[in-house]
């Protein structure tokens, strides 16, 4: 069962008159549950279409579903409702709130969803603070932070309400090797445990060990889609 439909997409970008054709034409079906690396170089097109995977941008031409629904039909409240409640975005910036701390950040998204109670919120924050590494960094602001520790701030925070699609990003690409292996173990045992599909864009051939598939980009379309199998 797909839960992401892509078809002849394409996205241009002015700048000033020129015209940037990031995508060209990208067909792509996800199902749930997989866990798929996106594979190319810089400019490739990785992450414009995790942009518009994850309704943060839209396309110029073409179609692109999420969970059975067009995004481009959809009114504004709806998208941001879909990523609210059904998608997790780790970005390469990290979009952290400067003026949170590290347990407001990652709690924030269960706030603006309702339904929990403080202590569920706390328990489930506090859960994730531990499996990152950041346990001791609770109440530490963003700034006081170094890059790879803000990227687990932002990995915590993408899974906290345990969404069905989780977009990464380059997830560990500010991460020493032993700090990305436990993210990776991390998001792969929501996989297997939750059903959770993630999909993410990565240059680290270790990361791309342990997908599904991989889905290679080169100049704006899908060069080639190759399982991979990975069970680890």
């Amino acid at each position: 069962m797909s839960i992401i439909q892509v078809r002849d997409v394409t996205k241009v970008y002015l700048l000033g008159k020129t015209q940037v054709h990031a995508l060209r034409g990208v067909s792509l079906t996800v199902d749930k549950g997989e866990f798929l690396s996106v594979a190319g170089p810089s400019g490739s097109g990785k992450t414009t279409l995790l942009n518009l995977i994850g309704c943060v941008d839209t396309p110029t031409t073409g179609l692109v579903e999420v969970g059975g629904l067009d995004t481009s039909k959809l009114t504004e409240r709806a998208l941001t409702d879909l990523r609210l409640h059904q998608i997790g975005f780790i970005f390469q910036s990290f979009n952290l709130v400067q003026v949170l701390s590290v347990f407001q950040n990652i709690e924030f998204p269960l706030l603006l969803q309702g339904g929990l109670t403080k202590a569920e919120r706390a328990a489930r924050v506090n859960g994730l603070l531990e499996a990152t590494g950041i346990g001791e960094y609770g109440r530490h602001r963003p700034s006081e932070l170094s890059g790879g520790q803000r990227q687990r701030v932002a990995v915590a925070r993408a899974l906290v309400t345990r969404p069905a699609l989780v977009l990464a990003d380059e997830p560990t690409a500010n991460l020493d090797s032993q700090t990305g292996q436990n993210i990776i173990d991390l998001m792969r045992d929501m996989n297997r445990k939750d059903g959770t599909t993630f999909i993410f864009s990565t240059h680290d051939p270790k990361v791309m060990a342990h997908a599904s598939a991989i889905i290679r980009i080169a100049d704006g379309l899908v060069a080639v889609r190759e399982l991979v199998g990975a069970t680890a």
